[in-house]
C-alpha cells in the first residue's frame, strides 16, 4: 500500500519535471528563432495569472457547472454521516457535502486544501452503492483533497496554458510576421514543428498526471477504510451502470471518480482517467497487504 502511494508520488514529480522541461525547451527555441525572449516572459506571466484565477475559482465553478446543492445531516443522513466518519478517521476538517440530482453514478471532490474541502455525490451513486462501497468512494474523494490533487492539477493546468500561449503566439508570428532575424531555414522548420507538437505533448502529459492522481487516490482511500475490495466493487458498479452526466464539462472531467463524458474513441484516447479494470486489479492486489 505505502509502496504504491510512494511510487505514484514519484511518478507525478517526474512528469511535472518533464512538463517544465517542455516549456523551458519551447521558450528557448522560440527565443532562439525570433531573438525575443521578452515575449516568452510576458506569455508566462499572463499564463500564471490566468492559472491563479482558475485555482481560486475552481471549486465554485465546479459546483455551479455540476448543479450541486449543499446538504446538511438532516437532508441526507446516510451520505453526511459517511463523510463525517471519514473526516474523523483521517483527522481532517469536516468538508462541505453536496448532492447532485443526476441518475448517472459519480462523485467528485475539490478544495485547494483540507480546510476548504468539498465533496459531492450524485443521486445515482447513492442508489446503487452499499454503505461500504459508498464509504470507499467518499474515501477516494477525500484522498484527492488530502493529497492536494486540486493543487497539482491547477499547477499542471497553468503549465498547459503557458505551452498553448507560447505556441500560438509564435506560430502566428511565423505565418503572419514579416521579419525573421535568424537565417537558418532548417532551424526555423524545426521550430515550427516543435510549436505545433508542443500543445499536444502538453495535453498528453496533463492526462498522465491526472491518471496518476486517480491511482494515488484509490490507494489513499483503500488505506483509510482498510477495505480495498469495497472500492473495487464500487468501481466495477460504476463501469457497469455508468452513463454520461446530464451536465457535462470537459474542464472538470478530471475531478470525477469516473469519466463523466460521452463514450467514444477520442474520449477514451484523451481520457483523464485510467481504465477501471486496471484500478480494480491494483486494489485487489492491495487487499492482501491488510
Amino acid at each position: 500500500m505505502y509502496k504504491a502511494i510512494a511510487r505514484n508520488k514519484r511518478n507525478t514529480v517526474l512528469i511535472i519535471l518533464l512538463f517544465l522541461a517542455i516549456i523551458g525547451g519551447l521558450g528557448w527555441l522560440a527565443g532562439y528563432i525570433y531573438q525575443s525572449p521578452t515575449l516568452v516572459i510576458i506569455t508566462l506571466v499572463i499564463a500564471t495569472i490566468y492559472a491563479l484565477v482558475q485555482y481560486f475559482a475552481a471549486s465554485s465553478l465546479a459546483l455551479v457547472s455540476s448543479g450541486a446543492i449543499e446538504i446538511q445531516k438532516a437532508d441526507n443522513p446516510r451520505l453526511y454521516r459517511i463523510v463525517e466518519n471519514l473526516a474523523i478517521t483521517t483527522g481532517m476538517p469536516m468538508p462541505k457535502v453536496y448532492l447532485i440530482n443526476d441518475p448517472a453514478p459519480n462523485a467528485f471532490a475539490t478544495g485547494r486544501d483540507p480546510g476548504h474541502a468539498v465533496v459531492a455525490a450524485t443521486t445515482g451513486l447513492l442508489d446503487i452503492m452499499t454503505d461500504s462501497e459508498l464509504e470507499g468512494v467518499m474515501a477516494h474523494e477525500l484522498g484527492h483533497v488530502r493529497n492536494y490533487d486540486i493543487r497539482v492539477s491547477m499547477i499542471v493546468f497553468g503549465l498547459v496554458v503557458a505551452v498553448g500561449f507560447i505556441a500560438d503566439m509564435f506560430l502566428r508570428m511565423a505565418f503572419f510576421g514579416r521579419n525573421n532575424n535568424n537565417g537558418n531555414p532548417v532551424m526555423l522548420v524545426f521550430g515550427l514543428v516543435a510549436l505545433l507538437v508542443a500543445p499536444l505533448v502538453a495535453t498528453v502529459v496533463q492526462l498522465a498526471i491526472s491518471r496518476q492522481r486517480e491511482y494515488l487516490a484509490d490507494a489513499t482511500g483503500a488505506m483509510t477504510t482498510r477495505q480495498p475490495d469495497a472500492l473495487a466493487n464500487a468501481l466495477e458498479k460504476l463501469a457497469a451502470y455508468g452513463r454520461p452526466m446530464q451536465k457535462q464539462s470537459t474542464s472538470m472531467s478530471h475531478m470525477w471518480i469516473a469519466d463523466p463524458l460521452k463514450s467514444g474513441v477520442m474520449n477514451r484516447l484523451f481520457s483523464t482517467h485510467p481504465p477501471i479494470t486496471d484500478r480494480v486489479e491494483r486494489l485487489h492486489k492491495m487487499d492482501g497487504s491488510f
